[in-house]
């Protein structure tokens, strides 16, 4: 979260709460993925609750260092893969399967250069105006951020299933706002806007399970 340490630790209880109570609603394999959505955004905020109570003692120490990179391998570098992928194996429809891998192959691009940042470059981050700002020269990186946006807010909105489209377009609302509101902190703040809105996949399972309740009446 973007707050405090406390706001993140919270945020972190309650989506890994909320996965766990997803994934004891899967009924099938291929549906983990989607479940594990919430617990994953858990260990990323918890991650970064960490890295709020490391800054103002240790700034630049080695503990400091690597929870920047453990964030920002979650946030640049996981993400924009495995939502599209986790999306693509619950779709049935053939049409939408191939916008997703479309999304997909974006992601994969998008985690793929920024990776390769991550890997030549030496992030930190500063607690500036109440936010922690990650420094990482992304110069050049436009085209990777449209790619990004691409993968984790638009495959999403491709889905038959009403409550993942729904999670898809809370987090590409979520990017716009962070965008031009928090440009700064951009990657802090949207990734709290992503993580409250994979609550919306406890939902989805709900939907799921009306669907196979009605065509069991039906």
């Amino acid at each position: 979260m973007c707050f405090s340490a406390a706001a993140s630790f919270l945020t972190a209880g309650l989506t890994g709460t909320i996965g766990a109570v997803a994934l004891a609603q899967t009924t099938e394999r291929r549906q983990w993925p989607l479940a594990m959505i919430p617990m994953l955004f858990a260990l990323q905020q918890a991650a970064e609750g960490l890295l709020w109570l490391t800054l103002p003692v240790a700034p630049g120490s080695s503990p400091a260092n690597l929870l920047v990179t453990l964030y920002l391998l979650f946030a640049e570098v996981f993400w924009p893969v495995y939502v599209p992928l986790a999306i693509l194996i619950l779709e049935q429809d053939r049409k939408r399967r191939h916008l997703m891998l479309a999304c997909l192959a974006a992601g994969i691009v998008a985690g793929g250069h920024l990776l390769w940042q991550l890997a030549t470059k030496s992030p930190s981050a500063v607690i500036f105006d109440g936010h922690i700002v990650y420094l990482l020269d992304n110069s050049h990186s436009e085209l990777a951020f449209i790619a990004y946006i691409v993968a984790t807010g638009l495959a999403p909105m491709m889905s038959s299933h009403r409550a993942i489209a729904l999670f898809g377009f809370s987090v590409l609302a979520g990017s716009v706002v962070a965008y031009n509101l928090y440009w700064q902190s951009f990657l802090s703040v949207w990734c709290f806007f992503a993580a409250a809105a994979s609550m919306l996949i406890l939902y989805c399972f709900a939907e799921m399970r009306r669907h196979r309740f009605a065509t069991r009446r039906g």
